[in-house]
């Protein structure tokens, strides 16, 4: 797996997208769908339809990375929605490794040094 910094930019695109696309026409919805530079460094993670795979699109700056996680039992039950207004949402590192392992991000004890 792609080490994951700390203060990595991680976008979460809220709706289902067709499996179906490899590099190119995954990074292709990062540009027409949230209208992000697919090439900027960022970590964007989609769904699928059923809610128990996830992939994750990374330019490492020589090449992209597209990660898949299909998890053997159960489902993405606590996708990020969003208000609403946008078709994706920013989402902390430590919301995302949550993610990846099946469990709820927003359901998170609050850490010290935050609170």
């Amino acid at each position: 797996m792609i080490q994951l910094p700390a203060n990595a930019n991680v976008i979460v695109m809220h709706e289902a997208i067709s499996f179906r696309n490899g590099i190119d026409g995954t990074a292709g919805i990062a540009r027409a769908v949230l209208q992000r530079e697919p090439m900027d460094g960022a970590f964007f993670v989609f769904r699928n339809k059923l809610w128990h795979m996830l992939r994750i699109l990374y330019y490492d700056g020589s090449g992209f990375w597209l990660c898949t996680k299909r998890l053997s039992t159960g489902r993405f039950s606590c996708w990020p929605a969003g208000d609403g207004t946008a078709p994706c949402s920013p989402l902390m590192v430590r919301e995302l490794q949550i993610l990846i392992w099946g469990g709820d991000p927003y359901n998170l004890p609050v850490p010290a040094s935050l609170s």
